[in-house]
């Protein structure tokens, strides 16, 4: 009876002495200092160290695969040679970007600055006289696909990779605000205009301050009231962006579905399992899987019994998903990507997160060293690295390694093309731009087939490329976003 008391009382004493430490405020394991406490300093540690899920975006786990072809190349390419990679994880909109989607940035465009910038505005509407077509009846289509609500859900064509990037950008500015707004730190305020709007860099460099509303508590000692929000907090999302090739390919391929005890046991043609276009669920036996051109002047199918359903591209949630959740990941519309096309790539980049493209840039300092102010339409400047930033690094030596193993002087077997060494722009020299290619530094990358195209460009591992300046009414994109600390991904 002793013996049991005594027992109870230790354990009722751990059990105290557990509930004092955790109503401690957390002490660094280095100085014993501690954090988020006024009288100690003040430094912050942030309560919640998971990344939440931006709108519209699915986890995508990353991991090793087989980059490349998986068929036979038809058109003798030879520029998706198979090369064993990893992709680390990241985030991808479940559905390629739709017209109501790129309408709702239209509108804000307008709304903050039409009044005195409307050339902003006018430089991201899409083309819609890409549908124009020489021996076609396609005029219809510059005006309804779109503007009319019975294609709100279609996905946005005829916008250009600059096009993609900035709506990208757009986007993280307008997901962060809300964030902020929803965790009570700012009001919503209607009234931004010109410089004075909502950007995510400017806010976090102290040149935006919005309608404050709870704002921040401050634990520094030595500040007073509340504090803007910082990255360190961990309310705000890194940024939207495209995805790389690599990541594209990856999760079109989807391969979590056909892997078993650390083994691939199918590679897949497709995004989906086998080599057909067609369901197997007996629902819908005999449907095809994607939108896409069955054959010469075949786009839909015969009335009354249609193969895709679709003449033109489909709403970007139709067809099934694949085994990520994502929709459209082959058919519908290409896709556009962040990288620069090389028919070598595959050869030059790394096997880690691999990409051609990099431009390295920092932040634009004023004389002090600190961030020079925002732009007229508040934003933030950057500058690339200079070459005496650059000149001590072992990873890098300059800024632009667009070209680096493919297009600069030191890939080039004519020596005589440039009296500089250093001449990193030298693609145009060695492709020939215009001549005997259309490749050059502004060439990128665009995946997967779309609704005009035939079942081999279906394929994930198919490369194809179109200068970022120009557009197609069958290229589309979708975003993606990296994913912070770990790599698991919870189911």
């Amino acid at each position: 009876m002793f013996r049991m008391k005594k027992m109870n009382f230790a354990v009722a004493l751990l059990l105290g002495a557990s509930l004092f430490i955790s109503c401690q405020k957390e002490t660094s394991r280095s100085t014993g200092w501690t954090y988020n406490d006024p009288a100690m300093g003040g430094f912050e540690v942030a309560s919640s160290k998971e990344q939440v899920t931006g709108p519209g975006l699915v986890a995508i786990e990353g991991g090793t695969f087989l980059m490349g072809g998986t068929q036979e190349d038809l058109l003798y390419d030879w520029n998706n040679m198979p090369r064993q990679v990893t992709v680390t994880s990241f985030y991808m909109d479940m559905t390629e970007v739709s017209n109501l989607d790129y309408l709702e940035y239209i509108y804000w465009l307008n709304r903050v600055y039409g009044q005195n910038y409307p050339m902003v505005v006018q430089q991201e509407m899409p083309d819609t006289l890409v549908w124009r077509n020489r021996m076609s009846f396609n005029e219809p289509m510059i005006e309804i696909y779109f503007r009319h609500p019975s294609y709100q859900d279609y996905p946005v064509v005829g916008v250009t990779w600059i096009q993609a990037n900035n709506y990208a950008n757009w986007r993280t500015d307008r997901v962060n605000e809300m964030l902020l707004i929803k965790a009570g730190i700012l009001d919503f305020d209607p009234a931004q205009k010109d410089d004075n709007n909502f950007n995510t860099e400017a806010y976090l460099a102290g040149q935006y301050a919005g309608l404050v509303k709870n704002g921040k508590e401050n634990l520094d000692p030595n500040g007073t009231g509340v504090r803007a929000v910082r990255f360190e907090d961990g309310l705000m999302l890194p940024k939207y962006r495209l995805p790389t090739e690599a990541e594209w390919e990856y999760a079109a391929l989807g391969l979590i579905g056909n892997t078993k005890n650390e083994r691939i046991v199918e590679r897949k043609v497709y995004p989906w399992n086998g080599d057909g276009l067609r369901t197997d669920d007996k629902k819908y036996y005999g449907s095809f899987v994607t939108n896409f051109k069955r054959g010469s002047g075949d786009y839909m199918g015969v009335a009354k019994s249609l193969n895709d359903g679709a003449a033109l591209p489909a709403p970007v949630a139709t067809y099934w998903p694949n085994d990520y959740g994502l929709y459209n990941m082959g058919g519908n519309v290409s896709e556009w990507v962040l990288d620069v096309y090389r028919p070598l790539s595959h050869e030059d980049v790394a096997d880690y997160n691999p990409y051609r493209g990099n431009v390295f840039k920092n932040k634009k300092r004023d004389a002090e060293g600190f961030i020079a102010p925002k732009d007229s339409l508040g934003r933030i400047e950057y500058v690339e690295v200079t070459d005496e930033e650059a000149a001590n690094r072992k990873n890098y030596r300059q800024a632009n390694a667009v070209n680096y193993g493919d297009g600069d002087f030191m890939s080039s077997i004519q020596r005589d093309w440039s009296n500089n060494p250093g001449d990193d722009n030298l693609t145009g020299q060695m492709y020939q731009y215009g001549v005997t290619t259309l490749i050059s530094d502004k060439a990128r990358v665009y995946k997967g087939g779309s609704w005009a195209d035939r079942a081999y460009f279906l394929s994930p591992g198919v490369r194809r490329y179109l200068n970022e300046d120009e557009a197609s009414y069958s290229i589309g994109f979708r975003c993606a976003m990296n994913k912070v600390g770990s790599s698991l991904v919870s189911n």
